[in-house]
């Protein structure tokens, strides 16, 4: 089987290039990079090599969940914590942040302390829509240092927001001055937390 436009790559080629990639972190030689790349050209090509590197082992997923509960452990500590030693999970975790599995490590700050107690979920409603609109606000959006969270939703609001405020005066001139400025905005929702039951910050795998 070939990818198209492809000539000389084929499925099975790919498929080992991307297993070799997994198990030992493989650097492509020139040739390999050259017909890699242009299998990637096609949408077929694409599809069969993502889906053959989006494999993970257990000991994969036991890195991923130790590092989610505490991402300060060295590589000594995580090793001891999935049974390794420290050489083999070290070029795993660096081969899950290549390739995204990790996103990057953060700390988890405490608003409350900090003056950010209030806690908002905005509902937008655009008063129309279109690829240039969304991507305005969009843009608009991420430079707005109170929203902490986007979602393009579907339902009677297009966008969820999650903001986070000193207090309700500093809500009202971030609805006021900063979102109410973006011409687009059709109406506002705004759902106020009370308290605050579950958050967790990883994902179950």
């Amino acid at each position: 089987m070939l990818f198209s436009g492809c000539k000389g790559t084929t499925f099975r080629n790919i498929c080992q290039i991307s297993c070799e990639i997994q198990k030992k972190s493989l650097i492509l030689q020139p040739e390999q990079k050259k017909r890699l790349k242009a299998a990637l050209k096609t949408p077929f090509g694409r599809i069969i090599f993502y889906k053959s590197m989006v494999n993970l082992d257990e000991t994969d997923l036991q890195i991923l969940r130790t590092l989610q509960k505490n991402a300060k452990l060295t590589t000594k500590e995580l090793a001891d914590a999935v049974n390794l030693t420290p050489t083999p999970v070290f070029e795993r975790q660096k081969r899950l942040e290549k390739r995204g599995y990790i996103r990057k490590y953060v700390a988890i700050l405490d608003a409350e302390k900090l003056g950010q107690g209030l806690q908002v979920f905005c509902k937008v409603k655009l008063k129309q829509i279109n690829r240039e609109i969304a991507k305005s606000f969009t843009h608009r959006i991420l430079r707005i240092p109170e929203v902490t969270e986007c979602y393009n939703t579907s339902g009677a609001y297009d966008y969820l927001l999650k903001v986070r405020a000193r207090d309700m005066k500093q809500y009202q001139e971030f609805i006021i001055n900063k979102l109410g400025e973006i011409e687009d905005v059709g109406s506002i929702e705004s759902t106020f937390v009370m308290s605050e039951i579950k958050q967790e910050y990883g994902i179950h795998i």
